[in-house]
């Protein structure tokens, strides 16, 4: 069997569309889906298999200008989102994707509903949104570090235990209203384990060109390992849905990481049926007319 249709397999395996039962000890971080270490040497052909189909595809969504596609990357601080993202859709027309990495929010931000800044990034019809983290950080970092809802000002009779519950019910709705209007979501966790994190950790200070990428308070949040993984947890059990399902992925090997979150997209634009527009009617015959007018040019 092809790397490429082993992949395919492998993507309904990670993809997560009903959380009641998920539990993120049951996804090793260091599995290649059986693959094996050689599988790496071949998952550059693959990979850009994929991408080349991802670009046929890309271009059709934008020519259908029906649906648009929002994709979600969340992960542990070196698990290789920004990498991901550059290998994924490095074939693809740049007119039609946009990625928005959200950092701290701004006083601006802060100052409107934890939504806000992410809802105004929704791609539109026809095109592709990559969110590098999201408003996922407000039921993640905030939940680790719940002293940053400080900073949202909100009045404190609606700082309750029942917070986060909201919160999750907020994120339901939202991608619900969001996918019943054409936005079709797909939701990445890249699954790095912390033995992995550590060794990237080493390797961008070890290196000049890469020791930019770290920060000291990477190692703060390092020492909160386990808060976070409760709190990836339990927002992918309450946020996973058929329309908006998760797929969690392990990310100890960046090629498999790539390979499946490729065949993922790939595969769910594929579902979507999209076809170029069929001139019908008065533009079929303006068509037509040009062409004429065109071919009869000396």
């Amino acid at each position: 069997m092809k790397l490429g249709a082993r992949a395919r397999r492998l993507v309904e395996h990670f993809r997560i569309a009903d959380g009641r039962r998920f539990r993120l000890k049951d996804v090793d971080p260091e599995d290649t889906g059986g693959l094996g270490a050689e599988a790496g040497k071949r998952a550059s052909k693959a990979l850009g298999e994929a991408t080349e189909r991802l670009v046929e595809l890309q271009d059709m969504l934008y020519a259908q200008d029906r649906w648009s596609l929002l994709l979600i990357f969340q992960a542990m601080d070196a698990a290789g989102k920004d990498g991901t993202i550059k290998h994924v859709m490095s074939g693809v027309n740049p007119q039609g994707v946009e990625v928005h990495s959200f950092k701290a929010p701004s006083e601006e931000e802060l100052g409107h509903d934890y939504l806000w800044r992410c809802a105004r990034r929704v791609p539109e019809r026809g095109r592709i949104g990559i969110f590098n983290r999201s408003y996922y950080e407000e039921v993640l970092i905030v939940r680790v570090h719940p002293e940053l809802l400080a900073r949202q000002k909100l009045p404190e009779a609606l700082v309750t235990e029942d917070l986060w519950e909201q919160r999750y019910t907020d994120i339901r709705n939202f991608e619900h209203t969001l996918s019943r209007n054409g936005v079709v979501i797909r939701k990445f966790f890249l699954h790095v384990s912390e033995r992995e994190q550590k060794r990237r950790f080493l390797a961008r200070l070890d290196d000049p060109a890469k020791s930019w990428k770290f920060s000291a308070a990477d190692v703060a949040e390092r020492r909160l390992w386990k808060d976070y993984q409760r709190a990836y947890q339990a927002a992918i059990r309450a946020t996973a849905t058929p329309e908006a399902p998760w797929y969690v992925i392990p990310a100890d090997h960046k090629w498999f990481t790539r390979l499946v979150v490729a065949t993922a997209i790939v595969e769910t634009l594929a579902g979507l049926d999209l076809r170029h527009p069929v001139l019908e009617g008065s533009e079929h015959e303006a068509f037509v007319a040009a062409r004429h007018e065109l071919l009869e040019e000396s």
